[in-house]
């Protein structure tokens, strides 16, 4: 792996040469962890001319699930733990004779920002802007494979969750059991916050469950991912508790696996962010769900599992191949509930065999 975390370097100095600059500070902990292949707590990565330098407040944790470092990265711990590795950085690049450093603007703090200032006043600062990001969006093969396993985690603790009684428990328990079970399979932990959402609570996004009671005939959806080795995927499904669901139920639920289907059909190489969104948006829109409807149809996944690209009806771009995403269109219907499906693939050309689908829990709508 060491190979790979330096060729990731290389193209991010060659990034920063083409610009100008003859340093770069990295502070965003994701992207430390891509270029460095772990970010202590509070590490950043000075990228020199000539050597590569992590700057950090102690040893790096030796722990699989945070990561472990390319080995031949020199490691530069700081005497004291009161000290800011990112000013201690910028300092060690003004020995180095750099006269430029190029930082993430959009991670320093303001103060953080003054306090590298001050301290290498003749060093010109620019901004690395998403340099780091826009590296990430395609992933390599060890990296979808960190996602797979991931997928294979938590449709193992979906599907055991739904061999149980569910009757009578809590959304907040159920969401326990659930990251609990993600653990007990492998993941590192739980990608985000569990949602598990009952009865008029059902389909909204991001729902933080509450401690209402599942009950018969409700709506019960659930939106659970697993990080694997630092990557993140995430899978959503909905179902009916405990009766043949109602006709209405069955409608939108019907409407919402199309909108997802849409979506999933059109991912490709070449395809524009904001036509995938469309594809999913315009079965929704015909059939008059035009309120309320999710920002974005989906996005990317990987070391956070909010990156780019964002499938949305105002994105800019295209997709390339080995690109994972999710898509999840939902409709909530205040005080009744709602349906939200959601999937993890990986875009693939048409000679692969097209998206392939991490996230392989059934999307028939049960009765549980």
């Amino acid at each position: 792996m060491s190979e790979v975390y330096r060729t990731r370097r290389t193209r991010l100095r060659e990034r920063c040469n083409a610009s100008g600059s003859a340093a770069a500070l990295v502070t965003r902990p994701a992207n430390v962890r891509y270029l460095a292949g772990a970010a202590p707590q509070g590490g950043v990565l000075l990228l020199g001319k000539h050597e590569d330098l992590l700057v950090c407040t102690g040893p790096p944790d030796d722990r699989p699930s945070q990561g472990r470092l390319d080995e031949t990265l020199r490691v530069h711990a700081l005497p004291s733990l009161g000290g800011d590795p990112a000013v201690a950085a910028a300092d060690l690049a003004e020995g180095r004779r750099a006269d430029s450093l190029a930082v993430e603007e959009h991670h320093l703090t303001v103060a953080r920002h003054r306090a590298i200032r001050s301290v290498v006043p003749r060093l010109r600062l620019s901004d690395l802007g998403g340099a780091v990001e826009q590296l990430r969006v395609v992933k390599d093969e060890e990296e979808i494979s960190c996602l797979r396993i991931g997928a294979e985690i938590a449709d193992q603790a979906l599907g055991e969750l739904l061999e149980s009684i569910l009757v009578g428990r809590t959304e907040r328990h159920l969401a326990l059991e659930l990251e609990r079970r993600l653990v007990d399979h492998g993941a590192d932990g739980p990608a985000f916050a569990t949602s598990v959402a009952t009865g008029p609570n059902a389909g909204r996004r991001g729902h933080r469950p509450t401690d209402r009671r599942v009950e018969e005939g409700d709506f019960l959806s659930v939106c659970l991912g697993a990080t694997y080795r630092g990557y993140r995927c995430e899978i959503g499904r909905t179902f009916v508790i405990g009766t043949s669901p109602a006709d209405w139920q069955i409608e939108l639920y019907d409407l919402v696996f199309a909108a997802q289907r849409a979506g999933r059909e059109s991912l490709a190489p070449g395809a524009a962010y904001r036509d995938v969104d469309r594809a999913a948006r315009q079965v929704l829109d015909s059939a008059g769900h035009t309120e309320g409807l999710p920002a974005l149809t989906g996005h990317g996944v990987g070391l956070e599992i909010d990156e780019d690209p964002q499938l949305a009806p105002s994105a800019m771009g295209k997709l390339d191949a080995c690109v994972p995403v999710t898509v999840e269109p939902g409709v909530h219907l205040p005080g009744r509930g709602g349906v939200r499906i959601d999937d993890t693939l990986v875009v693939r050309p048409e000679a692969d065999g097209g998206p392939e689908l991490l996230t392989i829990t059934t999307k028939e709508l049960l009765a549980l």
